[in-house]
């Protein structure tokens, strides 16, 4: 029991009993651990120097059932004659599992490198710091003439007009401290005082400040700091907030905060996604969106129409993630449509649980979607492995619903009393049916927008995606800001004809980091920046 008690606290016992000391050097606890070595061999190494059969894994986990090794000092070319102070060489360098019976091998837990000197995935660097982010200035929203300029060279397209107002929002997924703590297996590379809310508020709180964006769309906003610490600290900075809170026993909504001295309230329109007459809608995210009047001096400028939501994050439901935003696109529909049957400009963020390319995001963008032979799993690209494989039905919502394939609320018509179903003839009941069955079986999604993203997603130099999100699981792009711009080809693509007044222009951007930029401060959270997501901004010009 003496000899068990010295190992777990990473000590050997001599053998007269007297006196302790620790079981490697320095230098061979420092040592990679990207390999798997016999239990005989640290066995017998150990009792060599009289040491007990168990060590203690002197690393970030303190009670670990093996010993740590850092992979910061040697590449995967890299082969150790000897690994501890013992004539015993290493020499199962490439052993195979199936060589080894499960008692006799301490694994010591593997991380992809991909090539000689790239940083491992483990992710376990300690490095503290301040993460670059830098304005991107853009003149033409066009795509292909986009020209990005660095801070200090703007071009003279973006300088102020007369009849324009301009505006900027961000959205930033705060982390719920609720839901942090429930996943606390994503943040096992964080120290434990940066998770606490204590440190992360002001933290987050500093960012909103030093961005000073003109509309906040926030989500994972836990309803109990909603109240006591988010509004009221929003409010001083001159902010109206709205919030709405997920359905169910869920402690946290999205909130959208905009200045007092930039827009007037118009409505506000929550969208809970949850339907108890619904079976696939057994799920408690929302949506909320405003209508806000900007403030002009000439006081002659369409309304803006601000929508802000978090789709469900299971890869495997695209299904769901579908649905979910059908809806949401309906109610903004709903919202912006004018007395002349266009749409004001429209600003959607929020976090979507979807990858940029996966059929989710192309159908924002484009406006269409055939999903007929779509596998569910595929819908958001999040999902990697064979689950989730099953096939979209058609349609993917249930009619009660009343949300047609175009994404708008279908209109209730009361049908004309002049027959009876006893007049109709069997010939008009057999064309009905034939229509209703076709109604039902398109695979075809639309929407009447016109919508881009603010931000590329991948570095036009090299390639490397941009990332929105980065935790201990993974670091991918969930985040976005759609709006709504005038596309020249739009208007030539059947059924998706777009009527957009005053189409808005993307000025700025706030840039993003690749994941290799995020490791280099601890990734995400860490000591200034305080959610695992990171805040995206954009400053748009609105032509009145």
């Amino acid at each position: 029991m003496e000899a068990w008690r010295c190992v777990r606290r990473g000590y050997g016992r001599c053998a007269v009993g007297r006196g302790r000391y620790p079981m490697l050097t320095h230098h061979q606890r420092s040592l990679g651990r990207d390999w798997t070595t016999p239990w005989e061999n640290l066995q017998s190494c150990c009792w060599n120097r009289h040491i007990s059969s168990c060590m203690r894994w002197p690393g970030h986990y303190s009670r670990a059932p093996y010993p740590y090794f850092s992979s910061r000092h040697f590449s995967l070319n890299w082969r150790p004659p000897c690994l501890f102070e013992s004539r015993t060489q290493f020499q199962y360098w490439n052993w195979r599992p199936d060589n080894l019976s499960q008692t006799s091998l301490c694994h010591l837990s593997s991380y992809i490198m991909n090539t000689e000197g790239d940083e491992p995935s483990s992710k376990r660097r300690k490095h503290q710091g301040t993460i670059e982010r830098h304005w991107e200035y853009i003149c033409n929203h066009n795509k292909e003439k986009t020209k990005i300029l660095g801070d200090k060279n703007v071009d003279s397209k973006c300088e102020d007009s007369e009849n324009k107002f301009d505006f900027s929002v961000m959205s930033y997924n705060i982390l719920s401290q609720n839901l942090l703590e429930d996943n606390s297996h994503l943040y096992r590379h964080c120290r434990r005082p940066v998770l606490h809310w204590s440190f992360r508020f002001p933290n987050i709180l500093k960012e909103i400040k030093h961005f000073d964006a003109d509309v906040l769309c926030l989500q994972e906003v836990q309803e109990d700091h909603y109240g006591t610490e988010i509004r009221p600290s929003l409010e001083s900075l001159g902010y109206h907030c709205e919030y709405k809170i997920r359905t169910g026993r869920k402690p946290d909504g999205c909130a959208i905060c905009f200045k007092h001295s930039k827009f007037s309230l118009l409505s506000v329109n929550p969208v809970e996604f949850y339907r108890p007459d619904v079976p696939l809608l057994d799920r408690d995210n929302v949506g909320l969106v405003l209508l806000l009047q900007p403030k002009t001096a000439s006081g002659a400028s369409p309304a803006i129409c601000v929508a802000n939501t978090h789709l469900l994050y299971n890869p495997r439901r695209g299904d769901i993630k579908l649905t979910q935003l059908a809806m949401l696109l309906a109610e903004i529909a709903n919202v912006a449509h004018q007395k002349d049957g266009s749409f004001c400009p429209i600003v959607m963020c929020g976090d979507f649980n979807s990858v940029p390319g996966s059929p989710l995001y192309s159908f924002i963008k484009e406006g269409k979607l055939n999903y007929e032979g779509l596998a569910i799993g595929k819908v958001s690209g999040q999902e990697q492995s064979s689950r989730g494989q099953r096939i979209l039905s058609i349609p993917i919502w249930p009619p009660n619903l009343g949300i047609s394939q175009n994404c708008v609320y279908e209109v209730q018509q009361v049908p004309k009393v002049e027959k009876t179903d006893s007049d109709l003839t069997q010939t008009e009941l057999d064309k009905t049916e034939v229509l209703v069955t076709a109604e039902k079986l398109s695979s075809n999604l639309q929407h009447h927008f016109s919508l881009s993203s603010v931000y590329s997603h991948y570095f036009p130099d090299t390639g490397i995606p941009e990332v929105t999100t980065c935790h201990s699981r993974s670091a991918i792009t969930v985040d976005y800001i759609f709006y709504s711009a005038e596309k020249e080809d739009i208007a030539g693509q059947p059924g998706t004809e777009v009527a957009v007044a005053g189409g808005l222009k993307l000025l700025a951007r706030l840039s993003l980091l690749t994941e290799q930029d995020l490791w280099t401060v601890n990734g995400l959270p860490n000591e200034n920046n305080s959610s695992d997501h990171l805040p995206l901004l954009a400053k748009f010009r609105l032509e009145l």
